[in-house]
């Protein structure tokens, strides 16, 4: 009986500490893997899968604490179906057990989480759970997040050699962690380096202000993983921003949109002049103003665009799913960096334009200056030459001839002198000009449209078209504008103002609900009186694709 006993006690043993042997081989097969990523949120991954296999449990989850040290910014499940998790809906934050161990980071071991003094309860749909398991991890002394397990899959509780398996684990987990943040770290740096090589080529080779706008938001998006990205810029003279550049989801319906600078997280970077970041784009309550546009939306950045004298000209918004890791300070830092470079590229651009405004005015002042002391002075004395010459030709038809031409010859000084005189009145009061009017117009009208209006100009509009005609098509597309503000709920609108040799015509296109048959029609009877008064025509045509096409056109000389 005694060896029997003996014997019995013996095998208990060598199966024990086989099983510690194997427990042991699973845990080394575990920091392996958890060791092998360098990705950061496989490593994560792995981490609590590992976790819930070496322990037995039926439901394991990490927890990444947020920024703000109190709640969580990432929670990855195990256990758990995605259609369970769709049901249960949102992810926790930290309250209750889970938020016990962010307040006390030190495991903690329960055979009924209900007992707690802690316990915060389930969400409705939340599997039932009892016995649980919470480590914390920690990365150089400072705690990372937090492993959670619950339900042994045999029913029994959780022991001390579970809780000792799984603070080894998370010893190598913050190792692991720490290597996955340093080369992620360092592969971003190495990225932020090659886009600002990008955009500095783009700016040196003379790009497009709204090109490099496009490439800093583009490249900013692909390197903080965002899904939207978007440039809003101020509207002048309100308290308004409009969506000038828009990238990722839905960005057709954020492209031109005006929000205000009061209630939105664009808006607070900019009055501010500080980067502005929120852990839920779509459920802060801080800013809720503006059209609904940021649907399951969650960590976003604002980052304005400015220097300290001038003031912010622009912000750059960045935002990712919901669920994704919030934004942190070593991804924050290169965003400043990169504010500065779309500053860089405002400036560029506007000097470049200044630049080129600069020599196109020179130019006009030496067109205008040769055309006066060449031109006109040689066509003047070819004419007096023909005048001469016409008293000695004794054919009546030459005689004629010769009298003509130099009748066109006058009509041709007074043209270059009219063009001239166009050239100069531009330099002196350049904001004057049809083509300034119709640019402050359309620019004006993106306010009460929502959005900005296409605009193209073509001809000698500043030359061509007299003042009286001007100011007729100017009043005929404000009123156009406003109609399709008013009435087409449209998405958009184009103008297209010409001059040709013989008329003005203008036209303005957009894609609303066109012009019912028995709407009212007192505006547009006054603009087709307007055309009229000037001997032209107006036209409402009705496109293929829908919307309606204004046309209007005025005679540049009376008709005889």
């Amino acid at each position: 009986m005694r060896l029997d006993e003996l014997l019995e006690e013996l095998q208990a043993r060598i199966n024990a500490a086989r099983g510690t042997r194997d427990r042991v081989h699973s845990l080394l097969e575990a920091v392996v893997s958890v060791g092998r990523e360098l990705d950061l949120s496989q490593v994560l991954r792995r981490i609590v899968e590992a976790a819930a296999l070496l322990v037995d449990a039926q439901y394991g989850a990490l927890g990444v604490i947020g920024p703000d040290g109190r709640t969580l910014s990432q929670f990855l499940t195990v256990g758990l179906a995605e259609d369970e998790i769709a049901e249960i809906g949102h992810l926790p934050e930290g309250h209750g057990i889970l938020g016990e161990l962010i307040r006390h980071p030190e495991p903690l071991r329960l055979t009924d989480i209900g007992t707690h003094e802690a316990s915060y309860g389930f969400p409705a749909h939340h599997p039932p759970m009892r016995t649980f398991l919470g480590v914390p991890i920690r990365v150089r002394d400072e705690v990372f997040g937090n492993l959670y397990l619950t339900d042994k899959r045999d029913g029994q509780e959780f022991d001390a050699e579970d809780e000792g398996v799984i603070s080894t684990l998370s010893v190598a987990a913050g190792v692991a962690i720490d290597n996955a943040r340093l080369y992620e770290a360092s592969r971003r740096q190495q990225r932020w380096l090659q886009v600002n090589a990008e955009i500095t080529n783009s700016l040196l080779s003379g790009s497009a202000r709204l090109d490099v706008l496009e490439l800093i938001a583009r490249r900013a998006q692909e390197i903080t993983r965002a899904q939207v990205a978007d440039v809003s810029v101020p509207v002048p003279g309100t308290d308004d921003l409009v969506v000038e550049l828009a990238l990722g989801a839905d960005d057709d319906t954020r492209r031109g949109l005006v929000v205000p600078v009061e209630g939105t997280l664009s808006g607070a970077a900019h009055r501010t002049g500080s980067l502005v970041t929120t852990p839920g784009l779509a459920d802060d309550h801080r800013y809720t103003a503006g059209p609904r546009r940021f649907e399951g939306l969650g960590p976003a950045v604002a980052v304005p665009t400015g220097t300290e004298t001038e003031g912010t000209r622009g912000v750059l918004l960045l935002a990712r799913p919901t669920g994704e890791p919030a934004f942190t300070e070593e991804e924050l830092e290169p965003l400043r960096a990169f504010a500065g470079q779309a500053t860089l590229a405002l400036e560029l651009a506007e000097r470049r334009k200044d630049a080129e405004h600069l020599a196109l005015l020179e130019d006009r002042d030496r067109i205008a200056r040769d055309l006066h002391d060449l031109a006109i002075q040689r066509l003047f004395a070819t004419g007096m030459t023909l005048q001469s010459a016409a008293r000695l030709i004794e054919h009546a038809g030459a005689a004629e001839r010769v009298s003509r031409a130099v009748g066109d010859l006058d009509e041709t000084i007074k043209i270059i002198r009219s063009t001239i005189f166009g050239l100069r009145a531009r330099e002196e009061d350049p904001g004057q000009s049809l083509r300034a009017r119709a640019a402050r117009a359309v620019g004006e009208a993106g306010a009460t449209l929502g959005f900005p209006p296409r605009l193209s100009m073509e001809g000698l509009l500043d030359t061509d078209v007299p003042p009286h005609i001007a100011d007729h098509v100017m009043a005929v597309l404000v009123e156009a504008l406003s109609n399709a503000a008013r009435h087409a709920h449209a998405t958009r609108v184009e103008v297209s103002l010409r001059a040709t040799a013989d008329e003005a015509v203008l036209t303005v296109t957009d894609n609303g609900r066109g012009i019912p048959a028995g709407g009212r029609r007192s505006g547009l009877n006054h603009l087709a009186e307007r055309a009229r008064s000037l001997g032209g025509t107006f036209d409402i045509e009705n496109p293929p694709e829908g919307g309606s096409r204004l046309v209007w056109r005025a005679p540049l000389a009376p008709a005889r």
